[in-house]
């Protein structure tokens, strides 16, 4: 495993739309695994591939800090329902937050690791962290969507 760069806001990769997987190999279960200990070391809820500058549909996600890290390869969110908005944060655009506007639940179909094709459902704050990771794989950064951008004004915000 190794430690993989953050791309940050202003460098074109985030822009852009990712490519599909296709067939799960090695390459991407070392790309997983790299993902997996950057996120850990940067504190992270979620990380997208082109976050760590691979143009490919792969993000993992972890809303709850004793939960199970999810690993999302090609996923499609197939439905949303519901409305919340809060802050959100991104390790691409270190030092802001912004208010935005996501689904209470998505359901999402993705490979998983072994190539398997499954189905999530998530409620709260982890259909924001699934959308939020989904939409880097569009070229969409959450500040494109956040209204009230600005630096946290405690460590609380963040």
């Amino acid at each position: 495993m190794a430690l993989r760069n953050i791309v940050k806001l202003g460098d074109d990769i985030l822009r852009k739309k990712a490519r599909e997987v296709g067939e799960v190999n090695d390459k991407v279960i070392t790309l997983l695994e790299d993902m997996r200990e950057t996120m850990a070391v940067e504190k992270g809820v979620g990380l997208a591939a082109p976050q760590v500058g691979i143009l490919k549909r792969i993000c993992i996600l972890q809303p709850d800090p004793e939960g199970e890290i999810l690993e999302f390869i090609d996923p499609v969110i197939l439905k949303e329902e519901g409305v919340q908005e809060d802050y959100e944060g991104c390790l691409s655009v270190p030092g802001l937050i912004g208010k935005v506007e996501r689904p209470l639940e998505v359901w999402v179909r993705a490979k998983d690791r072994s190539g398997e094709e499954k189905e999530y459902h998530l409620e709260g704050f982890g259909a924001v962290v699934a959308c939020h990771e989904i939409d880097h794989l569009e070229g969409i950064v959450y500040v494109d969507k956040a209204t009230d951008v600005h630096e946290p004004v405690q460590e609380e915000e963040l």
